[in-house]
């Protein structure tokens, strides 16, 4: 079993740019990944990542928590979701979403971390 373990996002192990916004990626030895997605008003997954993920959908798993701004989801099936900060999420695979209103979006990501922003 590892041991205990910290990482600031401000110094992240990576960081995956794309427009409109990013992810900051801290990883322990162990295979944990946790993820600060920061979001630009405008962002848009099916106009921003979609490029880069080359899926019809966002495919990752997230769960996490919305630490300022609002995000709309939708799944491939039509159920909708809009979160706000201090709210916490579980978003399964088969979605899209979009930054609502004026204010930059910050959630924090303890599951899609690993391939969020990666090519399928």
């Amino acid at each position: 079993m590892a041991g205990a373990w910290g990482k600031n996002l401000d110094a992240p192990d990576e960081v995956r740019e794309f427009e409109k916004g990013r992810m900051d990626v801290a990883r322990s030895d162990d295979g944990v990944m946790v993820g600060r997605t920061v979001l630009q008003p405008g962002w848009r997954w099916s106009e921003h990542v979609k490029p880069v993920a080359g899926t019809d959908s966002c495919q990752a798993n997230h769960v996490g928590y919305v630490v300022t701004g609002r995000i709309k989801i939708v799944m491939d099936d039509g159920q909708e979701l809009e979160l706000a900060a201090g709210d916490a999420y579980r978003i399964p695979p088969g979605h899209d979403a979009w930054v609502v209103g004026d204010e930059e979006y910050v959630g924090v990501d303890v599951t899609g971390a690993a391939s969020f922003a990666k090519p399928a």
